[in-house]
């Protein structure tokens, strides 16, 4: 009588060798295993346990990928009679330079992004060769194949970015000086002479080098300081939310701390006027003339302020960071070089490279997550005197109510004019040489008043 083979009495390639219920379990256990490791690295991220600084987000990130991996070399072992032991590789690899960020941070984060591309290609190839040999079926393989093809290219990218920004920091020195302002350092850079001191503030997600055209001539006629706020530029990131009130009275700390005397003309192009009505607020004293161009508008009917506790809990600010980190895989880069294109070269170049960078993309996101806070703290500027204030204003592309909210600034003053740049858009008053020249010349329409003292000409 003819017996039924059985697993045992097979070789490696008999049909018999696995049974379907198990070759269905592993398809589960590779696809579970990768969303698990997902859903476990987001939660880890977002744990308050986990310290809010880049590296230990981007560890808590990595571990919990890690996990993922583990799974999957458990659960194989556990309930298949395929186990994928080489699903141990990625996870050591991963949950080490997830542990090593965790525990050390930023002393380590610099040496892993040279480390962690290469190594992450060999631990791919690795992955695919072993794959190939046990993963018997094709389907389950290319559960698999998509997620290896995609590490390599994070490898690779990683790779390149890491390269090209050493390559930027050798090619734009910081010219200026970095200033303690408690618990980070910015970035300032003063040129030319005479007073008042201007102080310029770039628009939102933007840092000190799109000042290109304005900068050096309002330098023509005075002092002017540009500044880079927190995680711009040569800026250091901040810890703490960055709205309106946070940046004026960093900007405050870092004008006393840099030897800048006041009182100051503030000039703030978009957003960057939001900060200079803040920092007006809070600073009356400080300040002696502004020039809002083309100016985000503060509330129209401000509500109280929002209370603001440094030590609690953040998630706007975890998400933006976790989303940031695509900055180290060249993604900012890529955005980059379409864009800054008007600016004088060596200003094109600087902010081309410093918008690929993880902290400029992170403090952006952070600026339009506290721009409620912002407008809000903006309209705490109820008046301004007789001090001299212009209102620029592009002449196309603004959105219907924007020329009467424009309007609205310049009541703010007994001695202000609001002006149309015809044919001017709301990026060129900044970015293109024509228009930026109108800028300029606004600013030093204030500074000329206040010299002399005679109103500005309507």
């Amino acid at each position: 009588m003819a017996t039924n083979p059985t697993p045992q009495s097979q070789g490696p390639d008999s049909p018999f060798r696995l049974g379907s219920g198990a070759r269905r379990h592993l398809g589960w256990i590779v696809l579970g295993s990768m969303a698990a490791g997902l859903l476990a690295a987001l939660a880890f991220a977002a744990a308050p346990f986990v310290p809010f600084r880049e590296g230990s987000i981007t560890g808590a990130l990595l571990c919990g990928f890690a996990l993922g991996w583990a799974l999957l070399a458990v659960l194989s072992a556990r309930f298949t009679e395929e186990p994928q032991r080489w699903a141990w590789a990625p996870a050591v690899f991963l949950g080490g330079c997830g542990l090593l960020l965790l525990l050390f941070g930023s002393p380590v984060h610099g040496v892993l992004n040279w480390v962690w591309p290469p190594a992450l290609l060999v631990v791919v190839v690795w992955m695919v060769v072993r794959a190939r040999r046990r993963l018997l079926s094709r389907s389950r393989r290319l559960l698999l194949y998509p997620v290896a093809a995609l590490l390599a290219l994070v490898s690779v990218a990683g790779g390149c970015e890491t390269v090209l920004e050493a390559v930027d920091a050798r090619a734009h020195p910081m010219a200026g000086q970095l200033v303690d302002v408690g618990g980070h350092r910015l970035h300032l850079d003063c040129t030319g002479s005479g007073s008042p001191t201007v102080v310029l503030e770039p628009g939102a997600g933007e840092m000190s080098s799109v000042l290109g055209w304005i900068a050096p001539a309002v330098a023509s006629g005075t002092r002017v300081c540009v500044y880079d706020r927190a995680g711009r530029g040569w800026s250091e990131p901040a810890d703490t939310p960055q709205d309106g009130a946070q940046i004026a009275a960093d900007l405050h700390t870092l004008l006393q701390r840099g030897n800048v005397p006041g009182p100051y003309v503030l000039a703030g192009h978009s957003f960057g006027g939001l900060y200079a009505l803040a920092f007006a607020a809070q600073y009356p004293d400080d300040v002696a003339g502004m020039v809002l161009v083309d100016s985000t508008a503060p509330a129209a009917h401000p509500g109280p302020a929002p209370p603001r506790s440094a030590g609690s809990y953040d998630l706007p600010g975890r998400v933006s960071m976790v989303i940031s980190t695509a900055a180290r895989l060249g993604l900012g880069r890529l955005y980059g070089q379409l864009d800054y294109g008007s600016l004088p070269p060596l200003s094109r170049d600087e902010a081309r490279a410093s918008s690929a960078t993880a902290s400029q993309l992170r403090s952006t996101i952070d600026e339009y997550v506290q721009g409620g806070s912002s407008v809000e703290e903006a309209a705490a500027l109820r008046g301004f005197g007789g001090k001299p204030l212009v209102v620029l204003s592009a002449g196309s592309g603004s959105a219907a109510g924007w020329s009467a909210a424009q309007n609205a600034l310049a009541t703010l003053s007994t001695n202000s004019v609001h002006r149309t740049v015809e044919g001017a858009t709301h990026a060129s008053l900044v970015s293109e040489k024509e228009d930026a020249a109108a800028t300029a010349q606004a600013i030093l329409d204030v500074v000329s008043s206040l010299r002399s003292g005679v109103p500005l000409d309507r």
